[in-house]
């Protein structure tokens, strides 16, 4: 364990006792299940767990709607961003982050997370695009190395359109991928600093002003 990089995040953070040991927990059970499935790269694991993961994924509460309770993670993998939200936001009433992740193996991991912490968060097996306009209301909706930028707000178009927010962490391409083609011209892009990469940023979805909401293209309706 890199004891430096704990101590810095969790200055960032500032979380109670009981958090911290359900970010240990979480730890702990990712050192467990990586042995087998690869969840992450080990060399991260060992050096970078605490800042350039869970205070990476940490981080996009500052950007979020002030108590925003109804969360999605996109393509949720070993749990970042969405499985630190989710136990960060455990004591906030009502919040609930869904973790949605097409990978059977990684849902049993976040589903075993989940139920070791009791993190506000329930598993969804399935790609987003066909899962995510089943979940309604979302106030947020996150992702971190999953897809083009153009891609995410694709599948998220509908949610962000209705208010939600976006929130994707995204690297030093992100210049690039916001001057290209395919970005939807009802929603609007802004940029935030990343606190734990300078060459990296959380990019800022929502609604433009001068857009409607939407309704659910009849083919992502839920039966």
């Amino acid at each position: 364990m890199n004891c430096e990089q704990k101590t810095r995040a969790l200055e960032l953070l500032s979380v109670s006792r009981e958090t911290l040991s359900n970010l240990e927990i979480f730890e702990s059970l990712l050192h467990k299940w990586n042995r087998s499935h690869n969840l992450v790269s080990s060399r991260t694991l060992t050096r970078d767990f605490w800042w350039r993961h869970v205070a990476d994924s940490a981080q996009l509460l500052q950007n979020a709607p002030p108590e925003a309770k109804a969360w999605a993670d996109i393509g949720s993998g070993a749990g970042f961003p969405g499985l630190v939200l989710a136990i960060l936001l455990k004591d906030r009433s009502g919040a609930l982050v869904h973790l949605i992740e097409s990978d059977l193996r990684k849902c049993a991991f976040l589903r075993n997370v989940s139920r070791e912490t009791g993190a506000a968060a329930i598993v969804h097996h399935g790609r987003a695009e066909e899962i995510l306009n089943t979940i309604v209301p979302l106030e947020v909706i996150t992702a971190r190395a999953v897809a083009s930028l153009a891609k995410l707000a694709s599948w998220s178009l509908v949610s962000i359109e209705n208010g939600a927010t976006g929130l994707f962490l995204k690297g030093k391409d992100h210049a690039k991928e916001l001057t290209g083609q395919g970005l939807p011209d009802t929603l609007q892009f802004s940029v935030a600093a990343s606190v734990t990469d300078p060459q990296s940023s959380v990019v800022i979805v929502r609604r433009s002003r001068s857009s409607s909401p939407s309704t659910p293209n009849a083919d992502h309706c839920p039966s």
